[in-house]
C-alpha cells in the first residue's frame, strides 16, 4: 500500500449542507411539488385523491 495520501484544505462538497433557497426560487427552478406516485387513469378522470 502506498504511504502517500491526498489532503486538501477545503472539505468535500457532499459534506457541506446546501445553502438555503427560498420557496419561490425553488419553484422557478424545479416547478411545483409532485406526488411520489402519479395517480392512475381512473383517479385522473374522476378526480379521486
Amino acid at each position: 500500500m502506498s504511504g502517500l495520501s491526498f489532503r486538501t484544505s477545503r472539505p468535500d462538497t457532499w459534506v457541506q449542507p446546501r445553502p438555503h433557497s427560498d420557496p419561490s426560487t425553488r419553484f422557478r427552478m424545479h416547478g411545483p411539488i409532485r406526488p411520489m406516485e402519479e395517480p392512475g387513469l381512473l383517479a385522473r378522470i374522476f378526480g379521486f385523491r
